[in-house]
């Protein structure tokens, strides 16, 4: 999305709201200034549907919208967003699924704050056509890698660092996208966890390896399996890193600041040090800022804890809500999806009890970076327990993406009967761009699209055909917004 800037004054109203009014969740939540408006639309891709290279589409870990595009005129909005799927069906175990880039083209009519669709558009507003897939390749041009690197430690080299790798290809669990005004993007993963930079044609630039404290260690030594074996792979010794992230816990937020200074990413949970062991105890998560002057060599600037959110699941055991995307308002806010696991459309389970956008302040927060708690031998929160010399990250609830009324307008809903329109488990991609219109110059379209994990009946990929278990036939979902975020203007 193209730089935009903030008011001085955002940091400070959001403590100051923090601090005097209780936490608001519902559908005209407002924060320093900072209003959900509502639901607006809802669309969707189908789960049959197969990108250029004849495989199953790959939704949602990671969105960035086109704002150069971005149009209206008197039928609705349009425009193009880039979707990143992560590292293919894997089920069973990871593929040599090649990483790659989609490029969407959306038509938007949104529905008339609070009302109701017409009956049978409810879920029309959004139309998404995918237009383009990019493959990803490593920094000689050759394939990437879904795969598991089991064991698989690509050498430092010039300005690389060691890199996860897998068959002898750079192996990637992509979750997070940030695409810059020139056409190259940032891309974090899961395996590093790393930060990329690639290319506008999709060749690696450039990589960011995080503090060692999020680094994984087996033995001693960096490790950046994930315990999901590809075919006839063994499974990892031991099975969980002794630290640094936690398995399929790594940088699963990211996004460039609006000034375009700074990228802030953002671990999924807290490291195997600080509690990241057990779904109890994770919750001192990481929030890394990093000085983005030169695009080829990110700089840490500042490093917070992010306390993500505690629920009691319903059998009332203790749980973490882990987070899943994040869109920066300032070097010291950002917006930041959380939710639970293993409920909606596609598993077993149906109802989610967390699937929210919360507000994060960092302006009265400790910053860590360089600090002792940046090495793996000194952990922050042992056992989930915080250090008392660090002061975390305030969060502030803004939507409940669960909310029954709001969904309940579009046809869907959260819980039983598990169908189509109750929502699937994983959102992970959120991006924004402007209502476009001068008597709300504050107001912005969110945009939130799920990861449906290449459910789908009639599935195809890396040169076989496959069934998703359980008649899983997931789409790829959108479901937008309209807040208010004060002091975001275009450059």
């Amino acid at each position: 999305m193209k730089h935009l800037h903030r008011t001085a004054s955002l940091g400070v109203a959001l403590a100051l709201f923090a601090a005097l009014t209780p936490a608001l969740a519902d559908s005209t939540a407002t924060i320093g200034g900072l209003v959900n408006k509502g639901l607006v639309g809802v669309g969707r891709i189908p789960a049959a549907q197969r990108d250029k290279f004849g495989e199953t589409f790959g939704s949602g870990s990671g969105m960035s919208i086109d704002t150069t595009s971005w149009t209206r005129d008197a039928s609705g909005y349009k425009g193009s967003l880039w979707l990143l799927p992560d590292r293919g069906y894997n089920v069973v175990g990871t593929t040599d699924y090649r990483p790659r880039l989609n490029t969407i083209g959306i038509e938007f009519t949104p529905t008339a704050l609070r009302a109701a669709p017409a009956a049978g558009q409810e879920q029309t507003g959004v139309k998404a056509t995918l237009a383009d897939t990019m493959l990803l390749t490593d920094d000689k041009g050759a394939d990437a890698t879904g795969l598991d690197p089991l064991n698989g430690v690509r050498a430092a080299s010039g300005d690389m660092p060691i890199l996860p790798e897998a068959n002898g290809k750079l192996a990637l669990d992509n979750e997070a996208i940030a695409r810059l005004p020139d056409g190259t993007m940032f891309i974090s993963d899961e395996y590093g966890p790393n930060i990329y930079r690639f290319s506008a044609d999709g060749h690696l630039l450039s990589a960011t390896q995080p503090p060692a404290a999020l680094v994984p260690m087996r033995h001693g030594a960096p490790n950046f399996a994930s315990d999901n074996p590809g075919p006839g792979a063994a499974e990892p010794d031991p099975k969980d890193p002794d630290t640094g992230r936690q398995n399929n816990q790594g940088l699963e937020g990211m996004a460039m600041t609006p000034d375009g200074k700074f990228l802030i990413a953002v671990l999924q949970s807290a490291p195997r040090q600080d509690g990241g062991d057990s779904p109890s105890t994770r919750q001192n998560t990481r929030a890394l800022v990093y000085d983005a002057s030169d695009l080829a060599h990110l700089k840490l600037a500042h490093e917070y804890v992010v306390p993500l959110p505690v629920f009691k699941d319903a059998k009332g055991k203790t749980k973490i809500a882990a987070q899943s995307e994040i869109v920066a308002l300032s070097d010291q806010a950002f917006l930041m999806l959380a939710r639970d696991g293993g409920n909606g459309q596609g598993v077993k389970g149906d109802t989610s009890l967390v699937r929210q956008i919360f507000v994060v302040d960092v302006s009265a927060a400790t910053d860590i970076a360089g600090g002792a708690f940046d090495a793996a031998d000194k952990p922050l929160a042992p056992k989930g327990v915080l250090d008392p010399s660090v002061t975390p990250a305030k969060l502030t609830p803004f939507i409940d993406i669960n909310d029954s009324a709001e969904l309940g307008r579009f046809g869907l809903h959260n819980g039983a009967p598990n169908d189509k329109n109750n929502l699937s488990e994983k959102w992970e991609a959120m991006s924004v761009v402007s209502v476009l219109d001068p008597k709300l110059p504050d107001d912005y379209f969110l945009f939130i699209a799920n990861d449906n994990d290449f459910l789908a009946q009639d599935g195809f990929q890396v040169g076989a055909p496959y069934k998703a278990e359980d008649g899983a036939d997931v789409d790829t979902m959108f479901l937008v917004y309209q807040v208010t975020l004060p002091g975001l203007a275009k450059k």
